[in-house]
């Protein structure tokens, strides 16, 4: 039977952490509002505005855009967006393996460039060949979730679409979690350039008439919707990461009180143990003394 001493260390350790976890679970629980309401928002605008975008893609007179270049180069970058912190179960290891998947297999014999959105991808990935080396591309994105504003993304959005126009890179991947509700985060990968044309069946394509001009969409319209597009999987990934804390503190207190009662349980029986030991020991003793 373990010490009483010791048992009930631990009854009291496991309390401890019983407070902490219940406590982080309802500030995920605050943030996760904010963050869930922000992105049922944006989540609406961006997809049509990409749709739009990929329809005037589509078009003949987008035969010059920059922004839908096909070509077979094999420089590709990956942005995977991750959490700052951790404890949210798998959300972190997720876009990890993501990541991975994608350079042993779809992009196998590439030159696969990562940069890391986020403290856990940047320490998954600093110290392997695919870290950034050299490359004139953004630092420290970390900071992004301190703030996270549409002015604070796009300068980092647009040294992207740089790159990308330079050919530097001749593809863009996103790699996050979608967020669908608190207890379920869809691991998304998503083509952030070229920009996907979308024909629609048949053949046909829509028929645009640009105002002021081809050139003023290119130049304004299609950054724009590019930084909305990095924006709106930055508030996915952040509105994710709360709801996936929310559900492991909530494990994590569920087993912490499952714990700490078969603690107590056993702290009970060793306590009941040592009385009945003292007592037989009492009645020895006397019955030695009437002997």
């Amino acid at each position: 039977m373990a010490n009483l001493k010791e048992v009930r260390n631990r009854i009291v350790s496991v309390g401890s952490t019983m407070q902490i976890t219940s406590a982080m679970k309802m500030v995920s629980a605050s943030k996760l509002k904010r963050a869930s309401d922000a992105v049922i928002q944006m989540r609406p605008y961006a997809n049509k505005l990409k749709e739009i975008l990929q329809n005037v893609s589509a078009s003949d007179a987008s035969s010059e855009n920059i922004y839908t270049r096909n070509n077979e180069g094999k420089n590709i970058i990956i942005l995977a967006i991750s959490s700052n912190r951790g404890l949210a179960g798998a959300f972190n290891s997720n876009i990890i393996k993501k990541v991975y998947q994608l350079i042993n297999n779809e992009y196998k014999g590439y030159n696969v460039i990562v940069l890391p959105i986020g403290k856990k991808a940047n320490d998954a990935f600093r110290r392997t060949v695919h870290a950034i080396s050299g490359q004139d591309l953004p630092r420290h994105t970390n900071e992004l979730f301190n703030k996270l504003t549409f002015a604070n993304v796009a300068p980092v959005a647009q040294q992207i679409i740089n790159a990308f126009t330079s050919k530097q890179f001749d593809k863009v991947i996103l790699v996050y979690n979608q967020f669908k509700n608190a207890a379920v985060q869809i691991t998304t990968e998503e083509q952030f350039l070229p920009i996907v044309p979308n024909k629609k069946e048949g053949g046909q394509k829509s028929d645009y008439i640009f105002e002021p001009g081809q050139e003023t969409i290119l130049e304004h319209l299609i950054p724009l919707s590019l930084k909305t597009q990095l924006y709106k999987a930055l508030l996915d990934s952040f509105a994710s990461e709360h709801g996936a804390r929310m559900t492991a503190m909530h494990k994590a207190t569920d087993n912490a009180e499952a714990m700490q009662k078969e603690l107590k349980i056993m702290y009970n029986k060793a306590r009941q143990a040592s009385i009945t030991k003292e007592i037989l020991e009492i009645v020895g003793g006397a019955e030695a003394l009437a002997g």
